[in-house]
């Protein structure tokens, strides 16, 4: 059990029979009446976003979360298949539960955080700045480098993203997952 001055980012709640991620959270107080605590919260097991108010010192359900490291294996009509480093069981995870699906690669490391009561996987993190080869992109212009000008690139995986005019097929760029943002050229 614990109250609401155990809020916290990241923090996942049981609310109303649903699991959800604290996003934000703040404290109201007002000369008269008790302070309030609010929070942003998303939804692990469904796709919805809320606030909710709590009086200060009211009671919450933190969920327990562990997070695993686990490799992406392969892609199928079940799902995405991640096989865990340490035991080498796999399990499938839906795609709504990954943060940025289009960037996934075989063979990737990412972090799925468990529910240890269910042991049922809630979501799936790839690193916050992932390596990716440039499939398709127009060729750049020389002496295109004084603008910030963008372009489309398609890179390992199918995803677009924007990269800079200098920035040619076969290249290897580094990607912001949480974004989708180009970052920098990755020499080999």
């Amino acid at each position: 059990m614990a109250t609401t001055a155990d809020i916290r980012t990241g923090l996942i709640i049981k609310l109303d029979n649903s699991l959800y991620s604290v996003v934000e959270f703040g404290q109201n107080k007002t000369a008269r009446a008790a302070a309030k605590v609010w929070a942003k919260l998303k939804g692990v097991d469904n796709n919805r976003s809320i606030e909710h108010t709590w009086n200060s010192g009211d009671n919450i359900f933190p969920v327990r979360v562990e997070k695993k490291a686990y490799q992406y294996l392969y892609k199928d009509e079940s799902g995405y298949n991640f096989m865990d480093k340490e035991t080498f069981e796999q399990i499938v995870v839906n795609e709504s539960m990954i943060d940025a699906p289009q960037f996934l690669k075989d063979g990737d490391e990412v972090s799925i955080s468990i529910n240890t009561e269910t042991e049922l996987p809630m979501g799936v993190e790839l690193p916050d700045k992932i390596v990716l080869k440039v499939t398709y992109s127009e060729p750049g212009m020389k002496g295109d480098t004084a603008t910030r000008t963008l372009k489309p690139a398609t890179v390992e995986g199918g995803a677009t993203v924007m990269v800079p005019l200098f920035v040619n097929e076969g290249e290897l760029i580094r990607v912001n997952t949480k974004t989708g943002d180009y970052i920098e050229r990755v020499k080999e």
